[in-house]
């Protein structure tokens, strides 16, 4: 096995919870080339992942905006007969959506992908038609188990097992040099507020974001609030009038130097979103809030320092956050 392509390029945490996969390869095959078909925004994100040979930037998101330009199809055209000419010992769809499968069967070599929908997560049935080979994947089976046991069942390999190590593999040298090179003078120990979500239903109320900053502003923290939008950033900077001179609200950051804004953070506390499945992966100090039952496929189980709270129907409480960040020796 000399070369392999991983393809999933989207979202961000789906994106983040395939990583332990290029581990697992390594561990097999140490001397492999392993390349990743992955959306443009998240290229520089699977770059940090050791093992990584090139994160290939993939611009659907893009290119749907501008259909009707001929130079999107040029640009089409051009990424296509690159991406053809390279050739691989094994491709494996990890996404399992008709997009992911029609550019995977682009590439050069046989393509294996999932065999079936698991619950919660996406997948479409007529990806059947361009695999060589079908995974099929128990239902309720967690998002980062899924897709290892896709990948060693593609190379032939028993499915992993409780006692393997999940390594997402990130490069924390590379992404703290990303944030120091913007010059930010963050304050040890710092807290990152992660309360920015795509869902308004994942959000965890603002009156519980100020009384839980309160609390640890009153212990000596720092408070970190990133955002990715505008909107977001209002959000960022209303909740920072709370808490003085003892907030920040960074410039908008890259994925990168995301990485090292949370590697450095004491603790992360945040809603079920990209950013703190980024913090979960690091193993770092992490609070994941949960409004529905779904952190059994999405939470992180890795590392103690990982903490899954709320349920179906109901926002963590402001007492478990607490009780939890005192756990940490913050409360």
């Amino acid at each position: 096995m000399q070369k392999i392509l991983i393809v999933r390029v989207s979202s961000l945490g789906d994106v983040v919870h395939n990583m332990p996969a290029v581990a697992d390869i390594r561990r097999r095959y140490p001397g492999v080339q392993i390349d990743w078909l992955v959306e443009e925004s998240f290229a520089d994100l699977v770059q940090l992942v050791t093992g990584v040979h090139r994160a290939i930037p993939f611009s659907l998101r893009r290119w749907r905006k501008r259909l009707l330009s001929p130079a999107t199809w040029r640009e089409i055209a051009t990424f296509r007969r690159d991406f053809a000419g390279e050739h691989y010992d094994l491709v494996i769809d990890c996404q399992g959506l008709i997009k992911t499968a029609w550019v995977a069967s682009w590439a050069r070599g046989p393509l294996v992908g999932l065999g079936n929908r698991t619950d919660g997560a996406g997948y479409e049935w007529p990806v059947r038609f361009f695999y060589d080979r079908r995974v099929p994947i128990a239902p309720r089976t967690h998002v980062v188990e899924r897709t290892r046991q896709l990948v060693a069942a593609a190379l032939d390999l028993p499915p992993p097992t409780p006692e393997d190590d999940i390594d997402f593999g990130f490069t924390t040298s590379r992404a703290a040099l990303a944030i120091s090179e913007l010059g930010l003078n963050l304050p040890v120990p710092y807290v990152a507020f992660v309360h920015a979500t795509s869902r308004a239903d994942k959000q965890w109320p603002e009156s519980a974001w100020i009384e839980l900053g309160r609390a640890l502003v009153a212990r000596g923290a720092s408070l970190v609030l990133p955002w990715g939008n505008e909107a977001e950033r209002a959000t960022s900077e209303r909740l920072a009038k709370e808490f003085g001179a003892a907030a920040i609200v960074p410039p908008r950051l890259s994925l990168p130097a995301v990485v090292g804004l949370l590697d450095g953070a004491a603790a992360t506390v945040g809603v079920d979103t990209g950013l703190v499945h980024i913090a979960a992966a690091l193993k770092r100090p992490t609070i994941e809030l949960y409004n529905f039952a779904t952190a059994w496929r999405t939470g992180g189980y890795w590392s103690p320092n990982v903490i899954n709270l709320g349920e179906g129907g109901a926002s963590p409480s402001l007492q478990q956050v607490k009780s939890a960040l005192a756990g940490f020796g913050l409360l």
